[in-house]
């Protein structure tokens, strides 16, 4: 069977909001960029934060790391609270919109949803399924499809073609119940990765972006995006 594919979306902060509006989201809560690390940079990002969304390269350096730390936590198992809302990505070039949702959703009581927002009706349906179900059931939302289409062509740069090999990914981290999860679909389960707070959880998904950033010394193409108070 065909894997479904879709136009990737760029890290811009003008894109990923203009795509919530148009899944009916209020703009109570924006991405805005991150431009470093240091302290100074991370105070020009409005608090409170909520979710951080990262695009960084899929090179051999990481997937040898993702292989490997898959097995190290099946072999020792982790803690993922119930609460926490993830899917897998079946659907090629989707990691942006699925960073989205991941993001949105485990946020779900902060987010103002207009009344006929196409983005609460997907999670009102999805949550009680599984990850892999819910995945299908991407595959078959035309209103995501459709408003993620039309993102992808409003970035700063051409949309590439479709078939594209795109060796960028997304992935979304969030605070749930005062723990930090990263949250990618190509992986089968979500990451936890300590305990974290609404007070420090930008600083604590900073630590977790430079460790992406440390096993690939010399690749430049990381960017992220902070969904915050607006």
């Amino acid at each position: 069977m065909e894997v479904p594919r879709w136009l990737p979306l760029e890290a811009n902060p003008e894109v990923t909001n203009q795509f919530l509006r148009q899944l009916g989201i209020y703009p109570s809560w924006q991405f805005v960029d991150v431009y470093g690390s240091d302290p100074e940079l991370l105070s020009m990002v409005p608090r409170p934060v909520c979710a951080l969304m990262l695009l960084f390269p899929v090179t051999e350096k990481y997937e040898a790391f993702r292989m490997k730390e898959e097995e190290s936590i099946k072999a020792q198992g982790q803690e993922v609270k119930p609460g926490v809302y993830f899917m897998k990505q079946t659907i090629s070039n989707a990691c942006g919109t699925i960073g989205l949702i991941h993001a949105i959703a485990n946020n779900r009581d902060k987010i103002d949803f207009e009344k006929d927002s196409s983005l609460k009706k997907f999670l009102d349906e999805s949550v009680p399924m599984n990850p892999e179900q819910r995945a299908k059931y991407l595959e078959t939302y035309e209103a995501i499809r459709v408003t993620h289409e039309s993102s992808a062509h409003e970035g700063q740069t051409e949309a590439p073609s479709i078939d594209d090999k795109i060796d960028l990914h997304f992935i979304a981290l969030v605070n749930v119940d005062g723990i930090l999860y990263e949250l990618d679909g190509r992986k089968p389960f979500p990451i936890n990765h300590g305990r974290s707070s609404v007070d420090t959880f930008l600083e604590d998904a900073v630590e977790v972006c430079k460790k992406f950033m440390e096993r690939d010394p010399d690749e430049l193409r990381f960017n992220a995006i902070a969904l915050a108070a607006a």
